[in-house]
């Protein structure tokens, strides 16, 4: 069979485009939108998800990636791709973007061993303690009316009713009620003054934090049953991770020459 130069022709711009097309979700208004685009979003949709991928997610990710298209074209067309306040909200996002994936590639490359989580989990059981108290507190605005709560609990006054006047609002409608708490949760100094407290017992003299005038009511204490490893061992290792990170932060920050305007 013998081709016209017409038909030839057609054929080859047709074998030549097809696998172009086929890289491309679409064409809009003569711009492609590239399939990698389309893949790197379903991979992230999978992950957040934890979905399968579907013909019915890739047909909305497609669908999607046409309109946002489409509608980034009309907004260069008005001009918004060149406002200021546009600029200066692309420039920021671009920053994130660059530093998380320089974040992201430190910590592979910086991993937090298994030996080093498990040393924070039996540093972490050491500063909890043994023991966990059901703790009460009012807090008062000063030290004065601090005193006369005290004197007023002593005067037979429910601990429950006036810690309906405290200034922790959190707690106030709950009798000051605390709930089981470990010391470590504390600061140290209002901690300190419930440990050595007989159960049912009062403070004698006001504490004070930064958050006031404590009068603090020991209800109860117990074991305290610290998860196993294996259930706290993500949770460590994140916030390992987040100080591993804030330390990298902290060098190249000693290291930049800053010069900060007034």
């Amino acid at each position: 069979m013998t081709f016209k130069p017409s038909r030839l022709l057609f054929v080859l711009i047709a074998a030549v485009a097809i696998p172009s097309f086929a890289q491309n979700v679409a064409v809009v208004n003569g711009k492609a939108i590239p399939m990698s685009r389309a893949d790197a979003l379903i991979k992230q949709y999978v992950a957040q998800s934890g979905q399968p991928e579907s013909p019915e997610m890739r047909e909305s990710v497609k669908r999607d990636l046409i309109a946002r298209e489409v509608l980034m074209q009309e907004a260069n067309r008005l001009g918004f791709d060149k406002n200021p306040a546009v600029k200066q909200q692309l420039e920021t996002a671009r920053q994130q973007i660059v530093v998380n994936a320089m974040l992201r590639d430190y910590m592979s490359k910086h991993p937090i061993k298994d030996e080093e989580l498990k040393a924070e989990y039996d540093r972490y059981k050491t500063v909890l303690g043994d023991k966990e108290y059901h703790v009460r507190h009012i807090v008062a605005e000063n030290e004065a009316d601090a005193k006369a709560i005290i004197a007023k609990l002593k005067g037979g006054a429910k601990f429950e009713e006036l810690a309906k006047a405290s200034k922790d609002t959190g707690s106030a409608n709950n009798g000051g009620d605390l709930d089981w708490r470990a010391p470590a949760d504390f600061p140290k100094e209002f901690s300190d003054a419930f440990v050595g407290l007989q159960k049912g017992a009062i403070t004698e003299n006001p504490v004070k934090t930064q958050n006031g005038y404590h009068v603090i009511k020991l209800d109860d204490t117990r074991p305290l049953k610290v998860p196993p490893f294996e259930e706290l061992k993500q949770q460590i290792g994140e916030r390992m991770q987040q100080g591993k990170l804030m330390q990298l932060q902290e060098e190249l920050r000693k290291k930049a020459t800053i010069v900060m305007s007034k």
